[in-house]
Parts: structure tokens; C-alpha cells; sequence
């Protein structure tokens, strides 16, 4: 037989010795996908071509009375002589009664699988925390989501207020370890640490992570990485940081005169507003202090209040702190806001008066007396009047504790505004107060900034 032209399209009807000269010349015809060329050597070694021109060495059998095909890799990557070696490895698996294809895809899985692991074994606790609170923060409400970025925040960052940086959160040394190295003994011996320094807001920061490690204990691509269903909950941890102490800090009734006297003589009006707001609403320190201007409905006289729990929560706008708010100049969008001139650097509420609320309690006499001592003082304080413990749960933005407070009670703005203002009036009363409940509130005041 004559030896075929080198310029010549080769045979596809029949089997030949492949070469690189015979791959060369193989083409693809016009009415035509693809063809395969099949090779003598090693009987399931195909080179394909298509319409497009692009060659790759294929392995080709039957399996179960199928055809089976599996692409071995471009002719230009692959030399003959190792296509024929894998298209042999090939055939000797088909020959066992194993499809090559699903070894191939269980050989992908298992890597991917390995990936995976790989990837999870160097992922932090501060990777996860941020998925976490992402995760959680449309189910939370504002003041629980900054609670959370607080306790986890590095600190090192200049104050808004005054001179020095803000300390790291009781989280932010976790925050870099690897989630699968957060452990029983690693959690333990924050604990101790954190204990030993700040209890109170190790405490809160414990709880949270433990509800953020049950959250990673319910993610199937966070739970391969965790040691043990919950590895914050130890006995050793928890004794570390000890049991919160009962709060009892408090105005009594005859402290009301004493007190409110030592406000109104406080050099500055709105600190002197903001602790009396407290006291007259029972409101959380951190949601007066965020009241804005558009939180005022004096129409319907109606006080809107950003509830940590419920996200939002209207209260009646009573007759005194209507008048002590609508006296406050109007600096910017907070009601309680700061004095730029008088060196904060940026418009914002005021700072929490610590210290004004401690030399007003050494006035009056009183050992302690905290911003959430006002708050506590509210509710103690509502205990001399006939006002139902539902009534005051809402005011304050408790959540209803019995099935009838849940499900069957619904009280009206109005309705509450009946309680509110008894509960404001006898206050005032006590403190020796005398205020017109029904003169019209001040007129707002713009001050430049």
C-alpha cells in the first residue's frame, strides 16, 4: 500500500498510528461537528477536532452497552505517547467494572471537600462574628447590634470627646483566633482575664458569645470547625466571671425635693433636662440620650423612643418633659445635643454625665446613684400609685410578662397617657414642684452650631 500524502487529510474510516504530522493535517469537514480519529496503538485513544479547529486526545469504550467518553487534554499539552499511557490507565479501569467518570468526580469531591476543610481550619472568629451579625441584624434592634460591634471592636480609636483612644471591647482578643481554636480552655482563660478587669461587661460579652457559638453550631460551613456543641458553656467560665450584683440604687420619695433641687441648680440646662427625662419616663440612659427632634409628635403629643429590644416603642409626651425638651436650644438633629463651642469635635448628643449625677447624689446624700438608678427609680417610684404593672412594663419597654399582657392586652397611646401623666404629677408633687400641666409648651430655638 502506498504511503498517504503528507499534505492529505487522514482516513477516519480506519484506525492509524497517530504521529504529530497525521494530527497536523486532521481537519474538521464543513457539515460536521466534530470527528475523531482513532489510534492503533492504544485502541480507546481518540484525537477529536471540531468545527472550530481545537484538537484534544479522548478516551473512548463501551460501558454496559454505552458509550462513554471522556476528554484526556489538548494535543498541544499532551504528547502522544502519554495520551496512550493514560487512555491505557483508563481502559484498565473500565476493564474492572469501574466508570472512570465517577472515579474522576469522586476524586473532585473529595478535594473540594479538602478545600473546604483547609479553608475552615484558617477562618477566624472575627470572619464568622461579622457573617454572624449580618446574619442577625434585621432580627435585632439598634442599640443589640452596636452592642455587639462594641464588644468586639480592637479599640485604639481617638475619642469623640476629649483627649485618648477607646479601649478594645472584651471580645477583641478572640476576634483573631481561629474559629476551631476557640475552645472550652481558650474561652476559659479570656474569662479569667476579663474578670478580673470589667465582670459586668465580660458577663454581657460571655452571653453573646455563647448565643453567637450556638448560631456557628447551626451553619453547616461553621459547625466542622466546632470542638464541641458549645464550647462557651463551662462551669469554669462562668464562676470566673461571677454573678451580677443586685442593683438597688434608687431615689426614695423623700429624696424627690433634695434631688430635682440640685438639678435645677446644675450649670447646664440640658444635662439637667436629660437626667430628669430619665427619671419622668423611666426610658433606658442610651435612648434618651439618642431622641431626636423627629422623635417628637407634639400633635398627638407623642414620644418616640429607639427601643434596644422592640426596635421602637411611642410613649406620651407628658406636660414637664414636654416643656423641659421644648426649652433645649435646637443645635442639630439631637434633642440632648452637644456644645461644638464648648469643645466637642463633632455635633452629636452629649456625653453621659457621669460625674454630674454623682456630685448631685453626694448633695443629696446618696452613696451611688447611676443613670439606670433613675430608671430603676421610675418604677420603684410608681409602686405608691394604683398603676398597673402592665402600664409601666410599657412605658419602660419591658416585655409583657404574663400570657394576658401578651396576647389580649392592647393599651392606646391615650390610654397610657392617662397613667403617664398621674405618674408625672405625683412625682412633681413630692419634689415640691409647681408647674401648670396645661401652660403651652416653650417655643424651639434655633442656635448656630
Amino acid at each position: 500500500m502506498a504511503r498517504p500524502s503528507k499534505d492529505k487529510a487522514p482516513d477516519l474510516s480506519v484506525a492509524q498510528e497517530l504521529t504529530a504530522g497525521l494530527i497536523e493535517r486532521l481537519s474538521c469537514p464543513a457539515d460536521k461537528q466534530q470527528v475523531f480519529l482513532r489510534d492503533t496503538k492504544a485502541p480507546g485513544l481518540r484525537v477529536r477536532v471540531t468545527a472550530a479547529g481545537a484538537k484534544s486526545f479522548v478516551f473512548e469504550a463501551k460501558l454496559n452497552r454505552q458509550t462513554i467518553r471522556r476528554t484526556i487534554g489538548d494535543v498541544r499539552a499532551w504528547t502522544i505517547e502519554a495520551a496512550r499511557v493514560e487512555a491505557n490507565r483508563l481502559r484498565v479501569t473500565l476493564d474492572s467494572g469501574t466508570d472512570p467518570r465517577e472515579v474522576e468526580r469522586q476524586q473532585q469531591a473529595t478535594k473540594a471537600t479538602e478545600q473546604a476543610t483547609t479553608a475552615m481550619q484558617a477562618v477566624t472568629v472575627g470572619e464568622v462574628w461579622t457573617a454572624y451579625t449580618t446574619a442577625r441584624k434585621p432580627h435585632w434592634g439598634d442599640r443589640h447590634y452596636l452592642d455587639h460591634l462594641k464588644l468586639s471592636d480592637a479599640g485604639g480609636q481617638p475619642f469623640k470627646r476629649g483627649k485618648g483612644t477607646t479601649q478594645p471591647g472584651p471580645l477583641a482578643a478572640l476576634m483573631s483566633l481561629p474559629l476551631r481554636d476557640l475552645t472550652a480552655p481558650a474561652i476559659e482563660a479570656w474569662a479569667a482575664k476579663e474578670g478580673k478587669t470589667r465582670p459586668t461587661s465580660a458577663r454581657l460579652a460571655w452571653r453573646c458569645l455563647k448565643a453567637f457559638l450556638a448560631w456557628c453550631a447551626e451553619q453547616p460551613e461553621y459547625a466542622p470547625a466546632m470542638t464541641s456543641v458549645n464550647p462557651a458553656k463551662t462551669k469554669k467560665a462562668r464562676e470566673s466571671l461571677g454573678k451580677a450584683g443586685i442593683k438597688q440604687d434608687a431615689l426614695m420619695r423623700e429624696q424627690l425635693p433634695a434631688w430635682f433641687d440640685a438639678v435645677h441648680k446644675l450649670g447646664n440646662p440640658t444635662i439637667a433636662a436629660y437626667l430628669q427625662v430619665i427619671l419622668l419616663t423611666g426610658a433606658r440612659p442610651g435612648e434618651v440620650l439618642e431622641m431626636q427632634w423627629d422623635d417628637i409628635n407634639t400633635q398627638w403629643r407623642g414620644l418616640t423612643i429607639r427601643d434596644k429590644v422592640e426596635g421602637e416603642r411611642v410613649i406620651p409626651l407628658t406636660p414637664y418633659v414636654s416643656q423641659l425638651i421644648h426649652a433645649l436650644p435646637r443645635r442639630n438633629q439631637w434633642v440632648f445635643a452637644s456644645n461644638p463651642r464648648g469643645g466637642a469635635k463633632k455635633a452629636g448628643p452629649i456625653a453621659r454625665p457621669s460625674t454630674s449625677l454623682t456630685s448631685i447624689a453626694a448633695v443629696v446624700g446618696i452613696e451611688l446613684l447611676t443613670l439606670h438608678g433613675l430608671r430603676r427609680s421610675f418604677k420603684s417610684l410608681t409602686e405608691w400609685l394604683e398603676i398597673p404593672a402592665g402600664v409601666v412594663a410599657q412605658l419602660m419597654g419591658h416585655k409583657p410578662s404574663a400570657t394576658a399582657e401578651k396576647h389580649y392586652t392592647v393599651r392606646p397611646l391615650d390610654l397610657l397617657r392617662v397613667h403617664h401623666e398621674k405618674i408625672e404629677a405625683w412625682i412633681l408633687e413630692q419634689a415640691g414642684i409647681v408647674f401648670d400641666a396645661k401652660a403651652e409648651p416653650g417655643k424651639l430655638r434655633v442656635v448656630a452650631g
